[in-house]
């Protein structure tokens, strides 16, 4: 028997959590720890799903999924979005493996029967790969609810050692890359997991992005007093339950690059990267990547999640690939007039986003990250 539970988010889960990401397919967004930075900084408004099996002191938590929610444009109707909060980057729902069916089953027999929450779901940045696919694809189609899919991309993902481009060009410039820069001075990789020097070594990360591209942009977490609150305290949080680490790649003892690390069960994401454009060229956030992703393979590390698109300088360094998608699900038999809308929002937003991409392409239009069709409850 599987009861479902729906509630804010609490860290006082982080032992269930991480007693099932020892058997489920893991998605560190989905932590506890995270969850409940979103929730006390207000970044965002988080329901947690709960799957538990059994009663008492007997129970066992078999599924863990967090929804956020949001209004379609800001004043129109409220939708439930996975991810939850902005930054995280896959969404996917946690469940035991032995129960995988019944619990995404159990997960939209509890959205539908909470008057509270609505039925039309937005799920961004779904793992086509994981487990959890094909029994919430199952689900709905039980519940004869109503399904688009608005977007799929191929990711870069090491699901092992195999995926690295360890020969040929890519392999020797890096090689060429590390020799040219040890020429400068004493080159080293620090990462270290003591939740104090990983606040410390985030700080430098953050000071490193603003100077970027991303600083010039506007679109640094430093550059919003919300963004740089609530990444601030999802990384100490999840460094106090082992779950996060920032890498620095530095020379005669200077940070040069960084790449914030997440990690989830035996599965590591590289979450966010930055480096210092005077050392561009290089390659050090290239650098870096590999010389942890040789520390994270040999530490018991099983599979690296990017968290990058297509496009990004990961795809250069990896042969690994998965699958995301973007649906919009309504739980409803008959579609209803929020997913109508919902799916002429998305619309706009692509074709905004679109424009934007053009125009950036000419140097017309600074970037700007905030999403224009969904906002933040």
């Amino acid at each position: 028997m599987i009861s479902v539970r729906i509630g804010a988010p609490d860290r006082a889960l982080s032992d269930a959590f991480e007693t099932l990401a020892r058997r489920a397919a893991p998605n560190v967004f989905m932590h506890p720890a995270a969850l409940a930075s979103a929730g006390a900084t207000g970044f965002a408004r988080v329901h947690v799903l709960q799957a538990w099996q059994g009663d008492g002191a007997d129970r066992s938590l078999v599924g863990l999924w967090a929804l956020g929610e949001c209004r379609v444009a800001r004043l129109g109707p409220a939708l439930l979005t996975a991810p939850p909060y902005d930054y995280a980057f896959v969404g996917n729902p946690m469940a035991d493996p032995d129960h995988l069916d019944a619990v995404m089953a159990a997960f939209f027999a509890a959205v539908a029967s909470d008057a509270r929450l609505p039925k039309v779901i937005t799920l961004k940045l779904i793992d086509a790969d994981a487990p959890t696919f094909r029994p919430m694809l199952a689900a709905l189609g039980e519940r004869r609810g109503q399904m688009l899919k608005l977007a799929e991309q191929a990711r870069p993902f090491l699901s092992c050692e195999a995926d690295r481009k360890r020969s040929g060009s890519t392999a020797k410039k890096l090689r060429q890359d590390w020799n040219r820069l040890a020429a400068l001075g004493a080159v080293e990789v620090a990462n270290e997991r003591n939740g104090e020097e990983v606040r410390a070594a985030f700080e430098s990360f953050l000071a490193m992005e603003l100077k970027s591209w991303k600083g010039a942009n506007r679109t640094a977490l430093l550059c919003d007093d919300d963004d740089a609150e609530f990444a601030r305290r999802l990384i100490a949080n999840l460094a106090a339950a082992g779950g996060a680490s920032v890498a620095l790649l530095r020379v005669d003892g200077k940070p040069i690059a960084a790449q914030v690390l997440l990690y989830c069960g035996a599965m590591a994401y590289t979450w966010k990267t930055a480096f210092d454009a005077g050392f561009a060229k290089f390659s050090p956030g290239a650098l870096l990547i590999d010389k942890v992703t040789d520390a994270l393979f040999a530490g018991g590390i099983t599979q690296i999640e990017s968290c990058a698109s297509q496009e990004s300088f990961m795809a250069q360094l990896w042969t690994g690939r998965r699958t995301t998608v973007d649906l919009l699900l309504d739980l409803n038999a008959e579609k209803s007039s929020r997913f109508t809308l919902a799916h002429l929002s998305e619309r706009a937003y692509a074709l905004a986003r679109d424009w934007r991409a053009r125009l950036r392409a000419g140097a017309l239009l600074p970037a700007k990250r905030k999403n224009l069709a969904v906002t933040r409850g």
